[in-house]
């Protein structure tokens, strides 16, 4: 009996750890679980017709007006505020933060609040939305009491309504793409860029402005009005990702019209390109947790700050460090 419950007890303390190493609590960073395979049906956005009619019906609304067309609110002619630089949050968080692969916002409201590594903190919810502004925007804060910060947390937590805290759904966020043996080459992502790209971003990647030239319809890729250097989507991998499950704009998401290897290379180009710069040095302040193609050194590892920006990437994931 006695040996029974000893080899029970052991059992029990195995998949303890197994638990914890899977969350990650650990390492004091909880990460999301992506859903189990069985379940992986991909996610939908919850019908626009239902937002209820009433007062917070109407700010939820408003949320999604903000996310669809921030330039014309808080934009350089902005109707409440000058704080952004033309591009609108849905530019990088496709159909208003609805489409799948399209780093939609399922799994924001339920992530929140958690220890980030980037701020070496623990973040809010009115943080993550703050850091798209000052980053992908190149702007400023909102202030977090404001009617506009109050309308699009209510549209972020009405789209990830049925969505579990800690559980990431199929087809939330941006892919991984499998890595390449090589770098990635700007020269040859010049090529697919002007093949593939050109016709929606113009030939010098500066984006096309509506009719009225307050608002971007197809945003900037690099350049005084597109994100900064401290913006997710200047991690190579990021913008790979999200090249390949969405770009060219428009067409059916299980008919790609660019290879991997297209899109690491055009996400070289474009990441190339000359664009804001911003003092986001601090960022990472464990430099063990800082991600295979952060840009920016100093690293844990020997590797170049060129390598770590553009590749190949095997030898620097199998040789990172481990996170305790």
């Amino acid at each position: 009996m006695g040996k029974s419950i000893f080899i029970a007890l052991l059992l029990l303390v195995g998949a303890t750890i197994l638990f914890f190493k899977s969350t990650n609590y650990l390492s004091g960073d909880k990460k999301v679980v992506e859903a189990p395979v069985e379940k992986r049906s991909m996610w939908k956005a919850p019908d626009y017709e239902l937002i209820p009619d009433t007062k917070q019906g109407d700010l939820i609304r408003y949320g999604r007006e903000l996310i669809s067309f921030t330039s014309k609110y808080l934009g350089p002619h902005g109707t409440i505020a000058h704080i952004s630089n033309g591009m609108n949050c849905q530019n990088c968080h496709l159909e208003a933060g609805t489409r799948e692969w399209g780093n939609n916002y399922s799994a924001v409201f339920s992530s929140y609040p958690k220890f980030r590594a980037r701020s070496g903190s623990v973040e809010t919810i009115n943080k993550r939305v703050n850091d798209c502004l000052q980053r992908s925007l190149n702007g400023e804060a909102l202030d977090s009491g404001s009617r506009e910060m109050q309308a699009i947390i209510l549209y972020i937590q009405w789209l990830g309504k049925k969505i579990p805290h800690g559980i990431k759904p199929y087809g939330a966020g941006i892919t991984d793409l499998p890595f390449m043996n090589r770098a990635a080459d700007s020269s040859r992502g010049k090529l697919v860029f002007a093949l593939k790209c050109s016709n929606c971003h113009g030939s010098n990647g500066q984006g096309i402005l509506n009719s009225y030239g307050n608002m971007y319809l197809y945003p900037p890729l690099w350049g005084a009005n597109s994100y900064n250097d401290g913006a997710g989507l200047y991690r190579l991998s990021r913008l790979a990702g999200y090249v390949k499950n969405n770009m060219p704009f428009n067409r059916a998401i299980n008919e790609p019209k660019i290879t991997d290897e297209e899109a690491w290379d055009v996400a070289a180009y474009i990441n190339s390109r000359p664009r804001p710069l911003k003092n986001y040095r601090s960022d990472w302040p464990d430099i063990k947790l800082k991600p295979f193609d952060h840009p920016y050194g100093p690293y844990a590892d020997a590797f170049t700050e060129t390598q770590h920006k553009f590749g190949p990437f095997v030898n620097i994931v199998n040789k990172q460090v481990p996170a305790h």
